[in-house]
């Protein structure tokens, strides 16, 4: 048995075919860990949804900030109506009530204790222990799938609160639990993210610095698996791995072996290509 770990796929359903292929990927045998973003700018999101819905039992997923969106769209029209071209034909899609509850189920941190690694869309506050990072992704995972959600989508777009402090009311700590889970790639001593900043290292503003660089309480026996920074691309260091290399910016579209970490990357296909933003 194999475990692959995927970045961003984005609704570049060809691309993450051909991948699959070119992996020999087993449902049977092999298990797929996926960064998030399932969704989202590569054309055919619903198609992407229904195939990884058709691995779910090989499939260990966690949540982008693409994928709330899609919820978040999701509970807002009922009916369909959104402006956006691929959520909208997965809200007419037949299937539309098993994929949009099945993403609604996956976590934000993903823990596997036998291998020691961590797997997160975005990242980890280097402040936060793993138990309290857990702790936090399992009060926003509750919230999504209880009858607030409707008040967490509308306070999870609202500005942004700085400090991750206990005085912080539900939602505001909720709203930047989801940030840092999902949206994060710069932070700094005190707890504070830079969600403007999306260059590579060294584009962030003054007295930041990539969330992986800071001195960290989370132990070293633990690999934190991420996606979200295509500008990074793939990165091995810092007790972190980065996965994100950017398929549906014209990049490529990576896979890792976990057991050797063994990479295979295909590039996007041409299909993406008119689709992306």
């Amino acid at each position: 048995m194999s475990i692959w770990v995927i970045g961003d796929i984005q609704g570049c359903y060809g691309t993450f075919s051909r991948l699959l292929e070119k992996i020999q990927f087993d449902p049977v045998a092999d298990q797929l860990w996926l960064t998030g973003d399932l969704v989202n700018r590569g054309g055919q999101s619903l198609e992407t949804l229904r195939l990884i819905y058709s691995l779910r039992s090989a499939v260990t997923s966690v949540l982008g900030n693409h994928d709330i969106h899609l919820l978040a769209e999701d509970y807002k029209y009922p009916q369909g109506g959104t402006s956006n071209k691929e959520f909208e034909a997965i809200f007419k899609a037949h299937d539309r009530e098993n994929l949009i509850q099945w993403l609604n189920r996956r976590p934000l941190l993903f823990q596997d204790k036998a291998s020691k690694h961590l797997l997160v869309h975005a990242g980890l506050l280097p402040r936060w222990k793993v138990r309290e990072a857990l702790k936090m992704a399992g009060e926003v995972e509750s919230l999504l799938q209880s009858n607030s959600r409707a008040k967490y989508f509308a306070k999870v777009y609202a500005q942004h609160s700085s400090g991750l402090v206990p005085k912080l009311g539900t939602f505001r700590r909720m709203r930047l639990a989801t940030s840092v889970f999902t949206r994060m790639r710069f932070a700094n001593a005190r707890g504070q993210l830079d969600l403007k900043s999306s260059g590579p290292p060294g584009s962030q503003k003054k007295g930041f610095k990539p969330w992986f660089e800071a001195k960290t309480r989370r132990k070293k026996k633990w690999t934190v698996l991420f996606g979200h920074w295509a500008a990074l691309g793939l990165y091995q260091g810092n007790g972190v791995i980065c996965l994100d290399s950017g398929c549906v910016w014209g990049g490529k579209l990576t896979a890792m072996r976990l057991e050797d970490r063994h990479i295979v990357q295909v590039k996007r296909k041409k299909s993406c290509l008119k689709y992306s933003a």
